[in-house]
This record gives C-alpha cells, structure tokens and sequence, in this order.
C-alpha cells in the first residue's frame, strides 16, 4: 500500500527496441504528491499508458534520454492523444537533449504530415539540456550527463531526478562511462539497462560490466531494465532486481 507522501514509479514499459519478451518500449511513470512525469515515451507508450489506465492529462513533464524511436517516438501519438481524444487544456513541458526542437517537430511529421503545425489547445514548453547540467522543472531538480549510445553529438543523456529529498537515476540507453557515477551515486533509485549478460559491445551496457562498477555506484535499490531475449531468459536466476512491464515500485 503506498501513502500520500509516496512518490511511485511503474514500468508503463521496460522493453528493447525490438520488442524482446513482448514486451512494451522504454516509458516510466513517476508520481509524487506535486506532479507526475514521464522518463522517455517509446513508439508504443500511448498504448501501454491506455492499458494500465494511466491518466495522461495529469502527466506535467516528459523527460527525453535521446531521439531513438523506443524512448522517443511515442511523443506524437501522446500528442495528438491529448489534443484530440484526452482533451487536455493543461500546459506540458517536455525536457530532452540539444536538437529537441527539431526533432519534435520532424518525428510529428513523420509520423502525422502536417501535425506539427497544428494549433494545440495546451501550452507546450520545451527545455533543452546539456550534459553536465542542472534544470528545475516545478517541484523536479534534473541532472544530466552524457551517455555513450552513438557518437556524443547524437546527443544522448542519463538523468538524475530529485524529489521530496528522494533521487531517481536512469542510465538511458549508453556503454559504461565514468559520467554514470553521478548520476547514480548512492541514488536512492537506480534504473540501468542491461542488455547483454556479459557480453561487451559499443553503445549498450551489459550486466557484468554493471556488477563489477556497482561499488562506485552504491545505489540504495538497483532495478535492471531494457534486457535483450538472452537476458530475459535469465531472469529467474539473476542476483538483481528486474523491471516488468506494469510493475510499480515505491521510494
């Protein structure tokens, strides 16, 4: 049971790019008693939000790792969502790397010619950050550093988000790098992918190289996320926590 002073997260969706596990693409939903957000809305995030009943118009920030389609590219269903079918009139504020603008509007384009000119009935801001900077967003304090899922200039970003004295770290989509140690130092929620095992190669993290880094990293309670079919298929037998789709998790 979680109290009114509970900030809680649920896994709207915890899956790869391509769908391993059946499972949904990269979405968490976090609520405090001040506001509710999301970290990352992959193509099919509208349709696990619609599945676990989650009320979008409540949703205040969307924070953006990077502009791949499995974190990103469920921004224009969300969108469009909300002016035509939720019927929000609420102001949101989406965060996400340099280029965020234009790739806002491209990804509108792409997906619904002409939406991104569309007169929106909601006020939309957008803020965009650079590694190794600081923003706060209402009752939100958001740290990001850079991540390494592709050239830097992609660009691509881990976050640290700070709440109610309580610190959620996401290490978005990246190979290890030393810029995950503060994001997820001592952090009292630490969400790392972990795609492979042990098996090492550019741009994506594996679990090995996770363990063997966790003692820099001390978070209070790690959950892994974003797992490839072999890791999946490991689940059972791991040491660590894993995320599911529709799990919730309290801080």
């Amino acid at each position: 049971m979680t109290g009114a002073e509970d900030i809680t997260l649920t896994f709207v969706g915890c899956g790869d790019a391509f769908g391993s596990g059946g499972r949904f693409n990269t979405c968490f939903h976090v609520q405090t008693p001040e506001t509710r957000f999301l970290i990352d809305c992959g193509a099919s995030s509208l349709i696990a939000m619609k599945a676990l009943g989650v009320d979008r118009n409540p949703i205040e920030s969307i924070l953006i790792t990077h502009f791949h389609g499995d974190h990103f590219g469920g921004i224009p269903y969300f969108m469009l969502d909300a002016q035509f079918f939720s019927k929000r009139t609420g102001p949101l504020t989406i965060v996400g790397p340099t280029g965020l603008e234009h790739w806002i509007e491209r990804t509108m384009e792409t997906a619904f010619p002409g939406s991104s000119r569309a007169k929106r009935k909601f006020d939309l801001n957008l803020i965009e950050i650079e590694p190794g900077t600081t923003h706060s967003v209402g009752s939100l304090e958001i740290h990001a550093e850079q991540a390494l899922h592709g050239a830097p200039d992609g660009p691509f970003l881990a976050y640290r988000i700070s709440t109610r004295g309580k610190t959620i770290a996401y290490t978005g989509d990246t190979e290890w790098t030393g810029s995950l140690v503060p994001i997820g130092k001592n952090a009292d929620l630490l969400i790392a992918e972990a795609y492979f095992f042990d098996k090492q190669v550019p741009f994506h993290l594996d679990l090995a190289t996770l363990a063997d880094r966790l003692p820099d990293l001390t978070p209070k309670r790690l959950i892994l996320t974003h797992m490839n079919e072999d890791m999946l298929a490991r689940t059972g037998s791991l040491d660590y926590e894993t995320a599911s789709d529709g799990m919730v998790v309290t801080l």
